[in-house]
């Protein structure tokens, strides 16, 4: 039998900011997809202070790709370990490991490990994934070096709100109208246009132009995963606006003994070089916090109202 090569990469950057701090946006897989561009999405299945169960999506070479990966936390030597349970095709194996140096109390250095095989070791799969790993190991460390830097501030830069109406009608109905995305252009009044493919059951990717509340017209690029079962829809921009350098989201439908909640929960980091460029020269990051927040809670609660009206308008015949 066939013995696979184990293929191994380096990835480092030097970051302006503690150890401490970088470790932590290292720790935090589930806000990955908030923090690193190639992350969609990240649910924890499990977690005891140590190690932790999550099922990954996120972006390899355009294509979007999931995974179960088993993580062992380290903080004080400043390591996690991660080795993926299930990987994703033409991955037969994959493990690594993030570590953390200090260089001194403001200054650290931050080495992202990788070692992997593919079945046969066939030669366009082996490049195929260190494209990959290259591209999303180089824009994940480039990324996290940015946040850390602005450490001090990243609170003001981030912004997560949620908005939510009730629903005297079926869930099912609900989800329904915020699942069948290509009827939006007809139904949805800001959605001027909108594409999308859904290769895989439940993984949509989807191309978006929305109208603004000033007459124009923005474009915005997302990929979402739906899980029917339980009512819930997560999504990662993955071309933003020119206010945001990332936009995560969930939509969810939460029934009870007298109606249903509809929500949608946004998440946003702003990307304060734009501010002034977009709002003027006189607008800060509070004021740019305050227009993101009413754009994008007025839009997502308008699509709320309307899934409510589908749902709670429907006939059952008899």
């Amino acid at each position: 039998m066939a013995v696979e090569r184990v293929h191994r990469t380096t990835h480092e950057v030097t970051v302006a900011a503690p150890a401490g701090v970088v470790y932590g946006l290292i720790s935090d897989a589930v806000r990955w997809p908030l923090f690193f561009p190639p992350n969609v999405h990240v649910e924890q299945l499990e977690f005891d202070g140590d190690s932790e169960r999550l099922r990954m999506w996120a972006v390899a070479n355009d294509e979007v790709r999931s995974w179960t990966s088993r993580r062992l936390l380290d903080p004080g030597r400043r390591r996690v370990e991660f080795r993926q349970e299930l990987p994703a095709r033409p991955v037969q194996s994959m493990g690594g490991t993030w570590i953390v140096d200090a260089l001194g109390a403001d200054r650290s250095r931050l080495t992202l490990l990788h070692e992997f095989t593919v079945a046969d070791d066939d030669a366009d799969d082996v490049a195929w994934v260190r494209r990959a790993t290259d591209t999303n190991s180089r824009s994940e460390l480039d990324n996290l070096r940015r946040l850390a830097e602005r450490w001090g501030r990243l609170d003001e830069l981030v912004l997560s709100f949620e908005d939510s109406v009730r629903v005297n009608g079926p869930a099912e109905l609900v989800y329904d109208f915020l699942y069948r995305i290509g009827d939006w252009p007809e139904l949805v009044p800001h959605v001027s246009r909108l594409d999308f493919t859904e290769d895989e059951p439940g993984v949509q990717v989807m191309s978006m132009d929305t109208r603004t509340a000033d007459g124009g017209t923005h474009t915005t690029e997302s990929v979402r995963v739906c899980f029917p079962h339980a009512g819930r829809i997560v999504y990662k921009q993955t071309a933003t606006p020119l206010l945001m350098s990332a936009h995560t989201g969930e939509w969810s439908v939460v029934p009870d003994e007298t109606g249903v909640t509809v929500s949608s929960q946004h998440s946003v980091v702003l990307r304060e070089e734009n501010i002034t460029r977009v709002l003027g020269e006189d607008a800060d990051v509070a004021r740019a916090r305050r227009y993101v927040r009413e754009a994008l809670g007025r839009n997502s609660t308008a699509t709320l109202e309307l899934a409510k009206r589908h749902a709670e308008s429907a006939v059952t015949v008899l």
